[in-house]
């Protein structure tokens, strides 16, 4: 504020008034009270002018802590699969049995050793309460509910058990096909499911119990909502995104978990080739890997040293080739035997998977205990070209003067499906057709969506996609007239062939020969839809044999209300005199010896060939076997048991 007049001190008016007289007047009192005011106001405008100086806070200071990085383990896998759903051939992969280990909650729990023990962060109780008519009895958590906020409750268990009975293509339904009735109480906290026979396996069911109340009214629900993920979590882990364009799934802690919370905070799986897998082990872009086991796989993991830990990991299911037994040419029991007596099923396995093991039994997988082979010493175990003439003989076909065979006038041919999510399924598809091209069979593959073949009785034409063919491997025991590799993703380039046919070919022998490239004329591509005479089937294994018989060779059972027939598996076989065997076997009063003639009957009607066991291998990073001790695991719920209590890798 500027300097302004002094003001009358303590001297009094008259020397104020003196001096102002020697300006040049006389004021008088009046006047110099008005001169005081008009001073005062000038005063004061004075001090309203100048601003006051602003308080400007001080600038914080910048912060130094970062938002820390989720802790994650990283494991690649082969592929993501068609889909999730658990309960659907269609969907079997490594991937699908690791978000039903994580994400889905199961009444029953295999432990180290494969035991099923009960889950009580599901179920608190579940026992036999009555014989008459057998009931089991289910005391739910009260507090496990899904991420929604629903509760897991009774109408999970009748979702489960309304499609585990009445849809096709499904895994293990003969267990749920004896239950009568499934009753709620408690709110829904507790269960009786009630059998129309005792069951002595009751707890294999209801495992991977799916969320009822976003599925059961959705059209389509059972597999269309399941494709890309899972709509809830009722376990440890949630799914954060399902990304099929990059081919990764992310899993993140679910946070409205009521047990103890998971120690990491994601799990990544990510889809690699073999040798990308290998090259991100190396620079630990990957904790740990799922590869396929194979000479090629082991040569490149062998390259990473010995620091890297490398485990065999025998894979739930078998693969087979499945002959539509209720219509067509392998409705006659000898064109499957004579198909079966043409193929070798050493060198399909050896072409395609070599790290898989021979499997030759239709109940046990080799990896279970108690796995003997049943296969006969000849054919359909091992190639027999003369006797798949005289069974083709038997059942009326002849061969024309080039070798090929046909009925009425009519060349036979077979058309072979593969899923197209599973890319050595198709390349087996190729292999059989290869072989049964040379032995005077022609043959149409066909690759449509996993979904279609294996519950559709019709499926479309859909071409194999497939690249150039590589030249045949003899050091590890491929076939002379190898296949060609079918693609993998992600990142290699493809083509799309038309459906591959196989026309006439010349074979100058009457007997069929199994060896030796075929001579072709370009034939016309199929349209339409097809009937699979011939299906790549993953047969799951696991859990109560006797199921598994009933479920993959029992006769359809009729629909509950209704009386459409549902197909018990996708070949539609049903062979009467060996029903009353398989119930024996799932309400186990089956005398010691049913298991071996059941497996005799099935060698001599053949409504599926067994190939062999997949095998996998768990390869994990140093820092990441330290801090998960990740393993092959349990059968059934394979290497991401126990992931809830993994630990970050150390850098």
């Amino acid at each position: 504020m500027g300097r302004g007049p002094v003001l009358p001190g303590p001297g009094g008016g008259a020397a104020q008034e003196e001096r102002v007289k020697g300006s040049g007047g006389t004021v008088g009192p009046a006047s110099l009270r008005a001169v005081l005011i008009l001073l005062l106001a000038g005063l004061l405008a004075a001090c309203v002018n100048e601003p006051a100086p602003q308080v400007v806070p001080p600038a914080p200071a910048p912060s130094t802590a970062a938002t820390p990085e989720p802790t994650t383990v990283t494991v690649g896998v082969p592929s993501l699969g068609a889909g999730f759903n658990p309960h659907l051939l269609s969907d079997q992969s490594p991937v699908t049995t690791a978000l039903s280990t994580l994400v889905l909650p199961s009444v029953f729990r295999p432990d180290a050793e494969g035991t099923l023990q009960l889950d009580q962060t599901i179920a608190t109780s579940a026992r036999v309460t009555s014989t008459d008519p057998f009931t089991v009895s289910y005391e739910l958590n009260v507090q496990a509910s899904w991420t929604t906020n629903a509760p897991i409750a009774a109408e999970d268990f009748v979702y489960l058990w309304d499609r585990m009975r009445s849809e096709p293509g499904t895994v293990d339904a003969a267990g749920y096909r004896l239950i009568s009735d499934v009753r709620s109480r408690a709110g829904g906290k507790a269960v009786d499911v009630v059998f129309s026979q005792p069951y002595p396996q009751w707890q294999q069911l209801f495992s991977g119990l799916l969320p009822a109340h976003i599925l059961k009214d959705a059209p389509g629900s059972w597999t269309g909502a399941l494709a890309n993920g899972l709509p809830a979590s009722g376990g440890p882990f949630r799914i954060a995104s399902v990304d099929r364009a990059r081919g990764e799934v992310v899993l993140t802690r679910n946070d409205l978990y009521w047990a103890s919370p998971t120690t990491l905070d994601r799990i990544v799986l990510r889809a690699v080739d073999d040798s990308t897998m290998v090259d991100e082990l190396r620079s630990g872009d990957l904790d740990a890997a799922l590869p396929e086991s194979d000479p090629t796989v082991s040569q490149l993991l062998a390259a990473l040293g010995p620091a890297y830990r490398t485990q065999q990991a025998p894979q739930p299911v078998v693969t087979s080739l499945a002959f539509r037994s209720d219509t067509g040419p392998l409705a006659d029991v000898r064109v499957r035997q004579a198909v079966a007596a043409t193929l070798d099923r050493e060198a399909l396995r050896t072409g395609v998977a070599p790290g898989a093991v021979a499997a030759d039994a239709f109940g046990l997988a080799p990896s279970e205990p108690g796995y003997a082979p049943t296969a006969p010493s000849g054919a359909p175990a091992r190639p027999d070209p003369a006797a798949a003439q005289r069974l083709m003989l038997a059942a009326g076909y002849v061969r024309d003067a080039q070798g090929r065979w046909g009925i009425g006038g009519r060349p036979l041919r077979l058309v072979i499906g593969a899923a197209a999510e599973r890319h050595d399924d198709v390349r087996l598809a190729e292999a059989v057709a290869t072989q049964l091209d040379a032995a005077g069979i022609g043959t149409t593959v066909v690759a449509p969506p996993a979904a279609d073949l294996f519950v559709q009785p019709e499926v479309p034409a859909t071409p194999p996609t497939t690249t150039t063919p590589t030249p045949p491997d003899t050091a590890s025991g491929a076939p002379t007239t190898a296949p060609p590799t079918t693609t993998r993703p992600p990142g290699r380039a493809t083509t799309t062939a038309p459906a591959r046919t196989v026309p006439s070919t010349t074979v100058p022998s009457t007997v069929p020969s199994t060896t030796g490239p075929p001579t072709s004329t370009t034939a016309p591509p199929a349209s339409g839809p097809l009937r699979a005479d011939v299906m790549v089937l993953p047969r799951p294994v696991g859990g109560d044999v006797g199921a598994r018989y009933a479920s993959d060779y029992g006769c359809p059972q009729p629909v509950p209300g209704g009386t459409t027939a549902v197909a018990a598996s996708p070949t539609r076989f049903c062979f009467p005199a060996l029903q009353s065997l398989l119930d024996g076997l799932v309400a186990g009063t089956a005398g010691a010896d049913t298991q071996a003639v059941v497996e005799r009957v099935l060698w001599a009607q053949l409504p599926v060939l067994p190939l062999y066991q997949p095998v996998g291998l768990v390869v994990s990073t140093p820092a990441a076997t330290e801090s998960t001790d990740i393993s092959p695991g349990p059968l059934s719920t394979g290497p991401f048991t126990g992931a809830q209590r993994w630990r970050t890798p150390s850098s």
